[in-house]
This record gives C-alpha cells, sequence and structure tokens, in this order.
C-alpha cells in the first residue's frame, strides 16, 4: 500500500477548519502536524483535530517527517512562507492567490521546478461535482464549439458582515483577487489559457463604513479597486468578458455563461462545489435544468491537496497546480496594469488545460 503524503497545515485560522475536516476523509494523505504564529491557537487545533504536532512555524518547516506543507496563512504571508518551505525540501500547496506579486510567484515556481518539488494552488472547487459537470458537457459538445463566455461576481462589499472587513479594501484584495480567483480558474480550466486582457478599474467609493460588530461605525480608507471589469481573450479564440464588484447592491446576472455554436451553459457558483446547472440547445430552444453527473458537491476543499498526493504518489500530474494558479494571477494584475496603461496587455504566462477529475482514483473517496 502506498504510503500517504505526510501534510502539515501552516496557519490556523478560520479556514483550516472545512480542510482538517475534508483531508481526513482521503488516505493519499495524512494530515500529522499543525502550525501557527499563535502557538497555543495551534495546540488547541491539534487537540480539537487529533492532530499528533503542533509547533512553530520553523520547527514544522524543518521537520523532516513532513512531506508537504498546506499554507493557509493570510494572502501577504503565502509568498515567504511558501519560498521557506520549498527551501526546505516541501511541496508546497497555497490557499489562494498563489502570492501576491508576480515575481514571488515565478520564484516559487522555478524553485519548485529546481528542486523537483510540487507547487499547487487553491480554488480547487473546479475539481467539484458541479464544474466538472461542465466540463463534461462542453468535451462532449453539448454547446458545439465554444465562441464567448461571461462572468460576473457583484456584492455591496463585505463590511456589513465581516468581523474585519478593512483587508478587502487594500492592494492585493478588492472584488477581484479576493473572488476573481474562482471565477478565473473555472474559466481557464473549462476553456483553456488566456493570451491578452483589457481592464478598466476603479475605486467608487474612497471610504466604506463598518456596519457589522465588532467594530461597528468605523471607516476603511479604501486603496484598491472596487469594481473592475474586464475582456478576456484565449488562447482558442473564445472572447470573455468579466466583472468583479463590491458596489453593487443587487444584480439579476448569471455566475458564468459559456456561449457555442449550437447552444449555451449556465454555471453554477464557482465559489461551490455544487449547484444549478441549466443547458440551453438550439434545436430544443428552452433552458433544460442539468443534474450533476459528478462527485464532490458539497463544501470539499482540500480535494486539491488530495489530488496533488495522488500525483505525488503515482507521478501523474495535479490539477490545482502553481502554473494555472500562476496564470491566473498574472490574468488578474493584468485587468489592473490594463487599466492604468490604458491598452491591450499581453498575457506571458501559459498553463494546460487541467484533465477532467478521475473520481476512480480518488483513494478513500467519500
Amino acid at each position: 500500500m502506498t504510503q500517504a503524503t505526510r501534510v502539515a497545515v501552516v496557519g490556523c485560522g478560520n479556514i483550516s477548519d472545512i480542510y482538517f475536516q475534508n483531508l481526513a476523509k482521503f488516505q493519499a494523505v495524512q494530515v500529522v502536524a499543525c502550525a501557527d504564529l499563535d502557538l497555543a491557537r495551534a495546540q488547541a487545533t491539534a487537540l480539537k483535530y487529533g492532530i499528533a504536532r503542533a509547533g512553530t512555524v520553523e520547527e514544522i518547516l524543518n521537520d523532516p517527517n513532513i512531506d508537504l506543507i498546506l499554507n493557509l496563512t493570510t494572502p501577504d504571508a503565502h509568498a515567504s512562507v511558501a519560498l521557506a518551505a520549498l527551501k526546505a525540501g516541501k511541496h508546497v500547496y497555497n490557499e489562494k492567490p498563489l502570492a501576491l506579486e508576480l515575481s514571488d510567484a515565478r520564484e516559487m515556481l522555478e524553485l519548485a521546478g529546481a528542486k523537483n518539488l510540487r507547487l499547487g494552488g487553491a480554488p480547487d472547487t473546479f475539481l467539484g461535482g458541479g464544474l466538472q459537470t461542465c466540463r463534461q458537457l462542453i468535451d462532449d459538445g453539448a454547446i458545439g464549439t465554444p465562441l464567448a463566455a461571461s462572468a460576473f461576481m457583484t456584492c455591496p462589499g463585505h463590511e456589513s458582515w465581516h468581523p474585519n472587513p478593512a483587508f478587502y479594501y487594500q492592494p492585493g484584495a478588492g472584488p477581484m483577487f479576493d473572488m476573481g480567483p474562482y471565477y478565473l480558474t473555472a474559466l481557464v480550466s473549462l476553456l483553456g489559457s488566456v493570451q491578452r486582457v483589457t481592464g478598466q478599474a476603479r475605486a467608487s467609493f474612497s471610504e466604506r463604513t463598518i456596519t457589522s460588530q465588532p467594530k461597528y461605525g468605523e471607516k476603511i480608507t479604501v486603496n484598491t479597486p472596487t469594481h473592475v471589469t474586464g475582456l478576456l481573450e484565449f488562447e482558442n479564440g473564445v472572447q470573455g468578458t468579466m466583472m468583479t464588484s463590491f458596489d453593487v447592491w443587487a444584480a439579476n446576472l448569471p455566475f458564468i455563461e459559456i456561449y457555442g455554436s449550437e447552444g449555451s451553459l449556465s454555471l453554477p457558483d464557482p465559489n461551490t462545489f455544487g449547484g444549478a446547472i441549466k443547458l440551453f440547445q438550439k434545436d430544443e430552444k428552452i433552458w433544460k435544468d442539468i443534474s450533476i453527473t459528478r462527485g464532490f458537491t458539497e463544501n470539499s476543499r482540500g480535494l486539491g491537496v488530495a489530488d496533488m498526493a495522488q500525483g505525488i504518489q503515482k507521478n501523474l500530474p495535479h490539477r490545482a497546480n502553481g502554473t494555472l494558479a500562476l496564470h491566473v494571477l498574472e490574468i488578474m494584475h493584468g485587468f489592473l496594469a490594463s487599466s492604468n496603461l490604458g491598452q491591450h496587455l499581453e498575457i506571458q504566462s501559459r498553463c494546460v488545460q487541467p484533465a477532467p477529475l478521475n473520481e476512480t482514483i480518488m483513494i478513500g473517496a467519500s
């Protein structure tokens, strides 16, 4: 029997709970340690989930009995922790985005390649049953040849519900870097690489007022665009339109739609693993509800880590990989740079379109 990949979780904040719960379902991985800047929190997390060891970040990175670091730190620490882990000889899987700066993400990929290590990155929602069913429909020709796509993420911001929302309005966040990875990863996984983007971006309001507790009434200075629109030109010729916004009170927009020569496909929320799918085919001339035919429709965060572990064990490519995450990061930066420059921007990176998820090899899948 293949030995499980030994995983240490670095960063025991709120998002870590779903990872600890889900990774316990896969025989391909074994969470053996956790770390946090707050050692007491790491110790409490280890006790809660029956993890053998809690320690400092330095201790965990230097432990020879750990194979893979699951980096759930805040985005500003993604690069530093990942680079330290790679230098220590560990495979790395980062929460999204892969890094804040393109230069850091490129350095991570180069270092991983030089040391023959794996690099992966969230989101892994595109591996869920909803988007994998859409992938199968597109591959089977249900809408013919894809011609165009649209993606919309709109809301009035997070200050009405998040207990500490200020970071959403600083560089490296905003609607594009906060939610864009879900939408762009879904689009790239379904349609392939993007070769050119055009963007417009603005901060519609210079200040936000928190209406959630415990910081009700505090003001937030907005230092990043809160309404970003863009055009995407895919390598295969598909033309895409995208909008992410914290400035919209309400809208009647789809999450993602893909338009083909023979019909249209309406996709579920890419921040979920399941969701509603609708298909319109030109001969039938009606929208039909489509049943999900693939597994992992519940919140399955950690699926990308398990797939990466199996890739390591079987010497197969993993799907939520570093080149995909870098490509998505460059597209997001590209929208903002294009807006600042007032011109199209060529995307330098490319990625291989991830293969559909083969559920039959997902060891211990539930």
